[in-house]
């Protein structure tokens, strides 16, 4: 457990070596129009994305999601496939939510990491009343349609 880390980021240099190879020698101005597209896009899934969660609906939170999806959430209690979260989605607390700082770097023309930070309120009679969060997900172009691959999550104090 303790070399995921170490495994991610192997991972993602390879991940990024091989999107290289394939993007090849593609204009800079194109560039920065795909990045502005892939990024509103990638928005408004994570709005979508977050939404499902507040509604508890599992049915619109799951075609966001890849089959082979993981999430690692900061409660520490390890991985958590599709069916996992999906199956969690019932018990999920969360009110209302804040989404800020959004970064999405491309890897390549179907994969992207995007980077924000969410502020969570939870109902009022709940013992923790917000909690903020920093997410890494990883997102990829599958069948035309974006869905998450691997979510992180880690816990701001």
């Amino acid at each position: 457990m303790r070399n995921y880390p170490v495994w991610l980021s192997w991972a993602f240099v390879a991940v990024c070596y091989i999107c290289g190879q394939q993007a090849g020698g593609t204009h800079q101005t194109s560039k920065s129009a795909d990045q502005a597209e892939i990024t509103n896009m990638l928005d408004a899934k994570i709005k979508e994305e977050w939404e499902a969660i507040k509604n508890k609906n599992q049915k619109a939170y799951g075609e966001l999601l890849t089959d082979d999806y993981v999430a690692v959430e900061s409660d520490g209690n390890g991985e958590r496939y599709k069916w996992k979260a999906l199956s969690e989605l019932e018990q999920s607390m969360v009110a209302d939510y804040t989404l800020s700082f959004l970064k999405v770097s491309t890897l390549c023309p179907d994969m992207a990491l995007v980077r924000y930070e969410v502020f969570i309120r939870f109902p009022p009679k709940s013992t923790v009343k917000f909690e903020k969060i920093l997410v890494g997900e990883i997102w990829v172009k599958r069948d035309e349609r974006w869905k998450a691959l691997h979510y992180q999550e880690t816990r701001v104090k």
